[in-house]
């Protein structure tokens, strides 16, 4: 039996994590582990565990460590992730990255690669404040790289676009503060440990997905 292959992805808000994320688990066989889609999930499931996440969801609070622990070690124990998982953008601190470990450990396994998208925090600036999208459709645009066909208008429903909140400028460096504060310990560690792979993410996405899946291939071969 081909042993079970455990990869994290890194990068700054922006970086595309999720799209390489999920094309490499496409790749490679692997289950696409996503916090927020694990926690929708259990929401929408009504399960013990998502009743008590979505207390905390509904009063704005973060869900803690603790309770995505008991969710991500649910999933990881069960068949879909046999083979083996991406984990998009977690863990994201020391502490959740403690918390995935022993986790893992129950299975006898560990984390093999942790792939890291390198974005300068200017271009990741201008590619979030960029983005404007649609409130009727949900289609998204940037103002410099997928322009609507006439500005300020979806393409796709003729609504008006917006930029949301989260995606102005001032939260976007915040953002970015957070992001650097805590993950470049984590950054330093799988440096110790001789799994980190360091990918530009800067290039175009394809030429990133192929970088990713030839530090992959190092690994699974």
């Amino acid at each position: 039996m081909t042993r079970a292959l455990d990869v994290v992805i890194l990068g700054p808000p922006g970086a595309g994590k999720g799209t390489q994320a999920k094309r490499l688990a496409a790749a490679f066989d692997l289950l696409h582990i996503s916090t927020g889609d694990m926690l929708r999930e259990e929401v929408s499931k009504a399960s013990g565990l998502g009743a008590e996440a979505k207390g905390y969801m509904d009063r704005g609070d973060l869900v803690p460590d603790e309770l995505v622990g008991k969710m991500l070690s649910k999933l990881l124990h069960g068949r879909r992730a046999a083979l083996g998982c991406v984990y998009d953008g977690y863990p994201r601190t020391p502490a959740q990255e403690a918390l995935l470990e022993d986790v893992l450990a129950e299975l006898n396994r560990r984390v093999d690669v942790t792939l890291y998208l390198n974005v300068p925090d200017k271009e990741i600036v201008a590619r979030i404040t960029g983005r404007r999208s649609c409130r009727a459709c949900g289609a998204i645009y940037h103002v410099v790289t997928q322009r609507p066909k006439k500005e300020g208008v979806c393409d796709a429903c003729g609504a008006p676009l917006t930029q949301r909140d989260d995606d102005r400028e001032q939260v976007v460096r915040e953002r970015l503060k957070v992001y650097h504060k805590h993950t470049a310990p984590l950054l330093e560690l799988y440096k110790s440990r001789g799994i980190l792979r360091e990918v530009d993410g800067s290039a175009a996405p394809d030429e990133v997905f192929t970088r990713l899946r030839e530090a992959m291939g190092k690994v699974s071969a």
